[in-house]
């Protein structure tokens, strides 16, 4: 299957600093916004089975609410224990006020 951008969330509704979750294309994925930039993972840890969206936001690092593993949501990196499996990370770009990830 082909990846196609896709529109999911309008830039002004991006939290400053913070995570949210959009559905897109049938998967739940976490935006965050991080200093003026915009990034995009899945929305369930690799470790347990946790919600980011719910997590706490450290600059860079999402740390998840059940078991506190981090990720950086740049790379997708497993920062610390409990987690051994990175999430998976999707390209982002912002266009006319939009955002939109690649899937």
């Amino acid at each position: 299957m082909e990846k196609q951008w896709m529109k999911v969330i309008a830039l002004s509704a991006v939290p400053v600093d913070d995570v949210t979750a959009v559905n897109a294309g049938g998967q739940e994925l976490a935006i965050y916004g991080v200093g003026g930039e915009v990034f995009a993972t899945d929305n369930i840890c690799t470790h347990g089975h946790a919600r980011l969206c719910d997590g706490f936001l450290d600059g860079h690092e999402i740390e998840c609410p059940l078991h506190q593993g981090k990720f950086d949501v740049r790379s997708g990196k497993a920062m610390c224990e409990p987690l051994t499996s990175d999430i998976r990370t999707y390209p982002v770009k912002v266009e006319d006020g939009c955002v939109f990830v690649e899937l």
